[in-house]
């Protein structure tokens, strides 16, 4: 069973604490440095952007968990992206997990680094350093919230959530989690920072199975706006501290159990970015049905998902059905228009290809609030997939003009 905790956040599952400072990035007063820490060591599982223009602290962290460490701590910095800064930046990065290890001697490359923010400035090192021996003089349990603000950039609120999982044998284990993002989100993966932390003993292998298939249902079936940035990482980090007997099968009961958790925290948080989008004003959720394959579902959601005159629609509340379809048709997935069915908020409004008559003011009143449904049926087979994305208002352009001003 999965429990959402009142109030949990990434520091939630046993043996986790945070700690934040203020290093003066970018932002004044506020804190713009989190560092996260294990009391044991944690195997651990991440994914990175796939854009070919990577971040310093990106290739970092592909180096150190290609060679299988243990971690006991992430480091992570808003304010700059340290992306575009040459050795310089890669430097920078490793000084970061060097700090971290010396003030709280812990082995070395044993430390993850994250960073968020402008891309192409010079990070400054030595503020980041100053602010790790602040960070970790006033580490507890209780600063997973704080953790969460401290890494935003145009976040307008800290995204984190925990859940408790009751497992067949009736132990508990926990896994909880904090996220950063807001623009530059589509999968594989965004301008997006996560970080997953557990209780739970989990092998390496296991939890990277876990991640790659709970990635799939959440952070990689969201956007807000078809741009992957140079920074994106997701990092689950299992720390062994429950009592609770191993998970070394997804198949098992407990395995289930377990992975059940990871996905509800994962689409929390995913959910939690496209509301928060730039300038967004509505979550809008996009299921297709039958499609060939699942895959090719996936494909005609995503679509429909990133266009920017659906999206444009959908903000002024205009059920433009063409848009929907013309997106659907060049999407790349078998489609034959004259199967196709198409639903706004639950209102039929094409059916075999053809418009059906209905009320446009109805349908205006439908889609003119927070949270929008569409439904499309491809009438091929039986594949089906469901994304989430948000609405493109008069803000997100105010916010993307002038980012770096």
């Amino acid at each position: 069973m999965v429990t959402f905790l009142a109030d949990g956040h990434v520091t939630s599952p046993r043996g986790w604490q945070a700690g934040v400072a203020a290093c003066g990035i970018k932002y004044a007063n506020r804190d713009d440095l989190a560092l996260l820490v294990s009391d044991y060591p944690a195997t651990a599982a991440a994914v990175f952007t796939t854009n070919a223009v990577k971040a310093a602290p990106v290739r970092y962290d592909m180096a150190l968990m290609a060679q299988g460490h243990d971690l006991r701590a992430v480091v992570i910095n808003a304010g700059n992206a340290n992306a575009c800064t040459g050795r310089d930046g890669d430097a920078a990065a490793a000084a970061m997990a060097q700090a971290v290890e010396q003030t709280l001697d812990l082995p070395p490359q044993s430390v993850f680094v994250m960073s968020t923010g402008t891309i192409g400035v010079p990070m400054p090192v030595e503020k980041i350093v100053r602010g790790i021996a602040i960070a970790a003089s006033h580490l507890s349990q209780d600063h997973g919230p704080a953790a969460a603000r401290a890494i935003m950039t145009t976040d307008t609120h800290p995204k984190y959530c925990a859940v408790a999982i009751t497992l067949p044998d009736g132990q508990v284990i926990t896994i909880g989690g904090m996220a950063k993002g807001a623009g530059m989100i589509h999968p594989n993966m965004a301008t997006m920072l996560a970080v997953v932390t557990t209780d739970a003993t989990v092998p390496r292998a296991v939890l990277d199975q876990a991640l790659r298939r709970a990635l799939e249902v959440s952070f990689n079936s969201i956007s807000i706006d078809g741009d992957t940035s140079t920074n994106d990482t997701l990092l689950v980090m299992a720390n062994g501290a429950s009592p609770a007997s191993p998970i070394t099968d997804l198949a098992s009961p407990a395995g289930a159990a377990f992975y059940a958790g990871l996905v509800a925290v994962c689409q929390h948080l995913a959910h939690a970015i496209v509301r928060d989008g730039e300038g967004a004003t509505r979550f809008i959720t996009i299921t297709v049905r039958g499609a060939v394959n699942d895959t090719e579902a996936k494909v005609a959601a995503m679509t429909i998902a990133r266009s920017p005159l659906v999206k444009t629609a959908l903000f002024g509340a205009d059920p433009n059905w063409g848009r929907v379809l013309c997106a659907i048709g060049y999407s790349g997935a078998t489609v034959d228009p004259d199967r196709v069915v198409l639903s706004f908020g639950g209102m039929r409004v094409l059916e075999h290809g053809l418009p059906l008559p209905f009320d446009e003011k109805a349908a205006h009143q439908l889609l003119d609030v927070p949270e929008i449904t569409i439904d499309a049926d491809l009438g091929l087979g039986d594949g089906q997939a469901t994304v989430w994305t948000c609405d493109f208002s008069y803000d997100y352009v105010r916010i993307n003009a002038e980012y770096r001003t």
